[in-house]
């Protein structure tokens, strides 16, 4: 077996015994931070995935002192119940926990085919991972989102479900031109030997946006992209998270995130910089007139203002604005 790296910045924790590495065709990484009740429902979701593939699940702790999520499902995976191993990926931040896992599945899974995502706050619907895998594989796709289905605190948030932040930015299975979120992802194994760690760029560790970048760069180099409407995910969604600030703050984000990721895919390009600042500019001219056409369409001032914040956002990311929510986990 290859060894986790060197530098300490992995290790494991926990494992399910007499594990035949060699013979596991899929691999699911579940990274976990202080929700040790919610990564046992999303764990209990994958044990009972409808599926003849051999598959194994990583879970990545992220708070490396505590653990608590590491202890919540490490008797799981002891008792043989669930296939794979637990780790812990000690440095800190969103995407140390993804390369953590990611890197883990290279060394130590020789024979998989396809990687799968979920977070800590989801729940798989039984059939995820086999038509995860079916779209990949029937699309010729080499990676694939799915929708995050937004599972509100109280029944009368259901009106922001189709608010940008939280609807699926595709509908229809099929060939896509760009995804954005790995809450509910495939990534063909040759993807990664491919891109090569480190797999996620540590500079979104705490504000999000690694994912978005990692499959910017692998749409640049080439791999096909795919969404697979049927391959469901629900996303449980606090109540803080239907708060103005908090909806402001992520569509200010994102907009940061379409800048910084822009800039990457420009970089060594004639006046590269100069570019991405004028389209800023111009999707901020043109946000008022976006954002009346989304009133006029869906009676909601939120949805209206989303294209203006993301537009403001894009345009401070020039001037070192980097709001980054995932710093302080209880206020997110």
């Amino acid at each position: 077996m290859i060894p986790l790296p060197s530098d300490g910045s992995v290790s494991i924790a926990g494992r399910s015994p007499g594990l035949a590495a060699e013979t596991i065709e899929a691999v699911v990484t579940l990274p976990t931070f202080k929700r040790p009740e919610q990564v046992l429902a999303t764990l209990a979701s994958l044990k009972a995935q409808r599926t003849a593939r051999r598959f194994a699940v990583i879970v990545m702790e992220n708070e490396a002192e505590a653990r608590d999520g590491a202890k919540a499902v490490i008797p799981s995976f002891e008792r043989g119940e669930m296939s794979g191993l637990v780790i812990v990926a000690h440095e800190r931040g969103n995407c140390s926990a993804y390369n953590a896992g990611w890197q883990t599945a290279i060394l130590h899974f020789p024979n998989f085919r396809h990687l799968l995502v979920i977070d800590d706050d989801e729940i798989a619907d039984p059939d995820w991972l086999e038509r995860m895998c079916r779209a990949a594989e029937t699309l010729g796709a080499d990676i694939v989102g799915g929708p995050q289905v937004p599972v509100f605190a109280e029944p009368a948030h259901a009106r922001w479900a189709e608010h940008p932040v939280f609807a699926p930015p595709y509908r229809e299975t099929g060939g896509v031109a760009a995804l954005y979120s790995s809450g509910n992802l495939l990534v063909g194994r040759h993807v990664l030997t491919a891109m090569g760690p480190p797999f996620l760029d540590l500079r979104f560790n705490f504000m999000g946006g690694g994912d978005s970048d990692f499959l910017s760069r692998a749409a640049a180099k080439g791999f096909v992209l795919g969404w697979c409407a049927e391959a469901k995910v629900h996303e449980t969604v606090p109540a803080r998270r239907v708060e103005a600030d908090w909806i402001r703050a992520r569509s200010l984000r994102n907009g940061v995130i379409s800048t910084l990721v822009e800039k990457k895919k420009r970089a060594g390009t004639p006046l590269a910089g100069a570019k991405v600042f004028a389209k800023s500019l111009a999707l901020l001219a043109a946000s008022p007139l976006r954002g009346a056409v989304r009133l006029a369409r869906t009676g909601s001032l939120a949805t209206a203002l989303y294209p203006v914040h993301v537009a403001l956002g894009r345009v401070m990311a020039e001037f070192g604005y980097a709001n980054e929510q995932y710093r302080q986990p209880e206020k997110n």
